[in-house]
C-alpha cells in the first residue's frame, strides 16, 4: 500500500463525518473523497501523471487539500506555492513543474500552464487509486528563502507511507495521545506549510474536523469562538496571545492542544504560557526536513523541547543534534552538495546544538549556523538571547551579527520590554556576563516594541539586521 491509500480508506470508513468546516459550509469525509476523485480525473485529463511536477497555489480550502491528495494519487510531485512570493522566487519554485493548480483570479504563474479550480476541472470522477512507487518524489516543500534562494525539501512517497502521520496511529502511542485532542483543529495560513498539513493529517486520522477561520485568526479569541480544541502557533503569535491574556479573561476550556513550534521559546515565557493556558499548552521541535521530532507539555521536562516522537531516533554528535526517522526528506531538490551536508547514512544533521538528559529529554542551546564571530571567537546567539530574555523587565530578545570594523562582527541585541517596564541595560549586561562571560555581552542594544515576522511565521532576523545595517 502506498500513500495516500491509508487516507482514502480512512475517509471511506466514516463518509458522513465532517472533514472540514468553513463558516456554514461543512464538507464530509465522503464529499472530500469525491473531490479527490474529481481532481484525479481532471488532472489526468490535463495530461498529468507519475513524475510530473504540479504546483498548488490555492487558499486553505477542502478543494486545495483535495487537489494536493489527487496529485499524490497520480504519483506526481506536489509543489506547494505560498502566497505573495516575489517573482524571482516564484520562477525558481515553478522552474520544472508541468502545471499550476490555482483558485486565484488572475494569477502570476511564471509562464506555467494554469489549471483553475472550477466546474471544468471537476466535471468527471474516477476512483482514486494510488499510482506512485515508494521511491518516487511525492512532495517538494520550499523553504522561506529568508537566506537567499528557497531550498526545495524533497520527500519520497516512502516517507509519507511509512512515517507516522499519514496512517492510523499505533494504539497507545504518543501519536494517538496527541491526536485525541484534535477534535476541532484550526487550519489556517497556507497548504504550502509542511507543519500545518502534517497536523491536518493527525486531525483526519484522529477522526477530527479541520476548522477554517474567516481570514487570519485572532488569537486567542478565535479559539472559544470556533470551539477549537487544537491549534498550532508560532512564538511571535504566542507572545501576542499572552499579551491579551494578561489583561483579559478568555475562556479556553475547549482547548486540548496548543502547540508552539518554529523557533525556541524562552523558558520563562513557556512557564507563563503553561500557567495562563494550562495543560493544553505544548511545545514541539522539528524541521521542514524531518517533520515533528519532539513534543511535550509546557510544564514537562523543564528547559527541554521534549522527548523523541514515535519512530524518531535522536543522537548528539560533537554537540550537534542528529535524527533518524522514516518521515525524513530524501534530499534538497536538485542540490546534491547541500544534501550531502545534512543527510548521511539515513541520519539528518539538524545543525542545531543541544544535549539529551538522562530522562531522554532534548535540550537545545542554539543553531550551529546562528553565530556571531567576534575577534575570531564564535558566540552562539541562542544562549545570549535566553540570558537576556530571563531578565525581569525583558519580554523577548533577539541577537544578530552585524559588521564591526574593530572585531569583524559584533552582537546586536534587539530587546522587547515587558509592557510598561524599562529594562536596566546595566543589569542586562551583568546577567549575560554572569551566565556566559563578558565576551558574550552584546556590543549594542536596541529597544523595539515588536519584532517583524518572516513569511515562515518565525521572527525575521534578516529584517532586524537590515534595520541597522545599510
Amino acid at each position: 500500500m502506498v500513500h495516500p491509500q491509508a487516507l482514502l480508506d480512512e475517509l471511506e470508513r466514516t463518509p458522513e463525518a465532517p472533514a472540514f468546516e468553513h463558516g456554514a459550509r461543512v464538507t464530509t469525509r465522503g464529499e472530500l473523497r469525491e473531490l479527490i476523485g474529481r481532481f484525479t480525473a481532471g488532472l489526468r485529463a490535463a495530461g498529468l501523471g507519475p513524475g510530473d511536477g504540479v504546483g498548488i497555489a490555492t487558499a486553505v480550502t477542502p478543494e486545495g487539500f483535495a487537489a494536493l491528495i489527487a496529485v499524490h494519487v497520480l504519483g506526481a510531485r506536489a509543489v506547494g506555492v505560498r502566497p505573495g512570493l516575489p517573482e524571482p522566487q516564484l520562477r525558481h519554485i515553478l522552474g520544472d513543474v508541468a502545471a499550476l493548480i490555482t483558485d486565484a483570479e488572475p494569477v502570476a504563474a511564471a509562464g506555467v500552464p494554469v489549471l483553475r479550480v472550477g466546474p471544468s476541472l471537476l466535471a468527471r470522477y474516477t476512483e482514486p487509486v494510488p499510482q506512485a512507487q515508494l521511491d518516487d518524489i511525492a512532495t517538494v516543500v520550499f523553504t522561506s528563502g529568508s537566506t537567499g534562494v528557497p531550498k526545495g525539501v524533497a520527500y519520497r512517497y516512502r516517507a509519507l507511507t511509512e512515517g507516522r502521520v499519514w496512517r492510523p496511529p499505533v494504539p497507545g502511542s504518543a501519536h494517538e495521545r496527541l491526536g485525541s485532542g484534535f477534535g476541532r483543529y484550526l487550519l489556517f495560513g497556507s497548504l504550502a506549510s509542511a507543519v500545518m498539513v502534517e497536523q491536518l493529517g493527525v486531525c483526519l486520522f484522529a477522526g477530527g474536523t479541520a476548522v477554517i477561520p474567516e481570514g487570519l485568526p485572532d488569537f486567542p479569541g478565535v479559539l472559544p469562538r470556533l470551539g477549537i480544541s487544537a491549534a498550532l502557533t508560532t512564538v511571535p503569535r504566542l507572545h501576542r496571545m499572552l499579551d491579551v491574556l494578561r489583561g483579559s479573561d478568555v475562556d479556553l476550556s475547549c482547548l486540548r492542544r496548543l502547540i508552539v513550534a518554529g523557533s525556541p521559546v524562552p523558558p520563562h515565557k513557556l512557564a507563563e504560557a503553561a500557567e495562563r493556558i494550562g495543560p493544553a499548552m505544548h511545545h514541539a521541535y522539528g524541521q521542514t526536513e524531518t517533520g515533528m521530532l519532539t513534543i511535550c507539555r509546557a510544564d514537562e521536562g523543564p528547559g527541554s523541547v521534549g522527548k523523541a516522537c514515535d519512530t524518531v531516533e535522536i543522537a548528539v554528535r560533537n554537540g550537534e543534534v542528529w535524527v533518524r526517522t522514516p518521515s525524513a526528506f530524501a534530499g534538497y531538490w536538485r542540490d546534491e552538495a547541500a544534501t550531502a551536508e545534512v543527510l548521511r547514512d539515513g541520519w539528518v544533521r539538524t545543525q542545531d546544538l543541544g544535549h539529551l538528559d538522562r530522562a531522554g529529554y532534548l535540550h537545545l542551546s542554539g543553531r550551529a549556523r546562528d553565530v556571531v564571530i567576534v575577534n575570531a571567537i564564535i558566540h552562539y546567539t541562542g544562549p545570549i538571547e535566553r540570558a537576556i530574555a530571563a531578565c525581569p523587565d525583558v519580554d523577548q530578545a533577539y541577537v544578530v551579527a552585524v559588521p564591526d570594523a574593530r572585531t569583524g562582527e559584533a552582537a546586536h541585541a534587539f530587546v522587547v520590554p515587558v509592557p510598561g517596564r524599562s529594562p536596566d541595560l546595566g543589569e542586562v549586561r551583568k546577567a549575560v556576563a554572569a551566565e556566559l562571560g563578558e565576551a558574550a555581552v552584546p556590543a549594542r542594544f536596541s529597544f523595539v516594541g515588536a519584532v517583524p515576522v518572516a513569511p515562515s511565521g518565525k521572527p525575521d532576523k534578516a529584517a532586524l539586521r537590515a534595520s541597522i545595517v545599510e
